[in-house]
């Protein structure tokens, strides 16, 4: 069986997660604490940080490379489109969430209310909650620009650009950080993509000391 080294609140793990539940790759889900700076984990991954995949005999790191290895090794279902042209797309926007969304939103609220207490780092420095809190509106207000033009993010089928952005929206709405009401697109879209069976288990992660509102695994919010 697979063995996925993740934290449950990361979106570059959820992604990967994701990715393989769609696959219908089953795998052991073991949490590392990564900022304790474990000497196996990091000979796992000299990086020091999560997702760390054991797959295939091959211990594997960094999202974007593990997706993309389990969509070349498992094709179908397919996250990625046939046409160079699709292909160029779905990366872009892996790259906007997992770059651009992540540093000015992701980053500035579940690592400032959630990381910082987890790891004791001490408490949310405000300027960065109010930045994300900010920054975050123009985001949806994007993605509802996208939705209104394609089925899903990157075009008319579903791709891991979709499963990019909804591993760092479903992080924020563990903690009540999204406005749902600011776009019935963007809302519609999450709730389509979260009632996929892959969405199971990240629907149910707990973390201690924060718990997430109810609307968090309702399928119809």
């Amino acid at each position: 069986m697979a063995r996925l080294f993740h934290v449950p609140l990361s979106p570059f793990c959820r992604k990967v997660r994701l990715s393989l539940a769609e696959k219908k790759i089953e795998v052991e889900l073991v949490e590392e604490k990564y900022w304790e700076k474990d000497p196996d984990f990091l000979r796992r991954n000299p990086a020091g940080k999560v997702p760390v995949l054991r797959l295939d005999g091959k211990i594997m790191s960094e999202s974007n490379a593990i997706c993309e290895y389990i969509e070349e090794t498992r094709p179908d279902p397919a996250l990625m489109p046939q046409t160079p042209e699709a292909r160029y797309e779905v990366r872009r926007l892996v790259a906007w969430f997992d770059d651009k969304f992540h540093h000015e939103v992701t980053s500035k609220l579940v690592y400032e209310r959630v990381n910082k207490k987890v790891t004791g780092q001490g408490y949310p420095d405000s300027k960065n909650v109010k930045q994300g809190a900010k920054a975050i509106k123009y985001h949806l207000d994007y993605m509802a620009w996208l939705l209104d033009h394609r089925r899903w993010l990157a075009g008319d089928q579903m791709t891991l650009a979709d499963f990019a952005a909804a591993a760092h929206l479903s992080t924020l709405d563990y903690i009540s950080d999204v406005d749902w009401n600011r776009s019935q697109a963007v809302k519609d879209w999450y709730a389509k993509i979260k009632s996929r069976p892959a969405f199971r288990s990240i629907l149910a992660d707990q973390v201690p000391g924060f718990r997430p509102p109810t609307h968090y695994a309702d399928l119809d919010f």
